[in-house]
């Protein structure tokens, strides 16, 4: 759609303007607009209203650091003995789609891109629509936080928090689910919009 079809509407504008962002300034986001990203992803919608979405927050630098050098360590264990022999190509081909921008697990926030807030996003294990509606709540959240003039990314690696020697600093319940993170911070890249697919809608009469 052109640019200026959506120009007279800051919805329309906002969701096709949001990009995923892995390149952030050195700025802190306050609690603040923090909150009203949450309060975003509070309106979203969910099976039967449960609103299961619980979000644990992380803000401290090193923080965010340990955190994702711990994931990183899983992910890259997980990922090899996921994959049997028979697999070698597709495996080849997902290791250096992770890798083409560099040496992903050497860098020293390799899950987390730089970005100054960290939100995990949790839900009840029990709830067999959990992982839609958080993907809702999390998609609000990020809508609002380009409103709010900030970018964000969706950390779907981040569900292998669980499965790291420090994921009870995180104070998630074992009744609860880790579903993703979302990062958010201000920009420092402009990523370009990826092509889209169109010839994916079938009208039934």
């Amino acid at each position: 759609m052109e640019t200026e079809i959506l120009s007279d509407n800051i919805t329309l504008r906002t969701i096709y303007e949001r990009r995923s962002v892995r390149k952030f300034k050195n700025i802190a986001i306050d609690h603040d607009t923090i909150t009203r990203i949450l309060d975003a992803g509070r309106m979203a919608p969910s099976a039967m209203n449960k609103q299961p979405w619980k979000f644990y927050i992380l803000t401290e630098k090193d923080t965010i650091k340990a955190f994702s050098k711990e994931i990183a360590k899983v992910t890259a264990r997980t990922f090899v003995k996921s994959h049997s022999g028979s697999d070698v190509i597709r495996t080849a081909i997902q290791l250096l789609h992770m890798l083409k921008e560099g040496d992903l697990f050497k860098r020293p926030d390799p899950i987390f891109h730089g970005a100054p807030v960290v939100v995990f996003i949790a839900a009840p294990r029990e709830n067999e629509w959990a992982a839609i509606d958080v993907g809702m709540c999390a998609q609000n959240m990020m809508l609002a936080a380009k409103a709010l003039g900030l970018d964000s990314c969706p950390i779907g690696l981040a569900k292998y928090v669980e499965q790291t020697k420090i994921f009870s600093r995180l104070q998630v319940p074992l009744a609860e689910q880790v579903h993703l993170a979302v990062i958010f911070g201000c920009g420092d890249e402009e990523p370009d919009v990826h092509k889209r697919t169109r010839n994916n809608a079938f009208f039934i009469e």
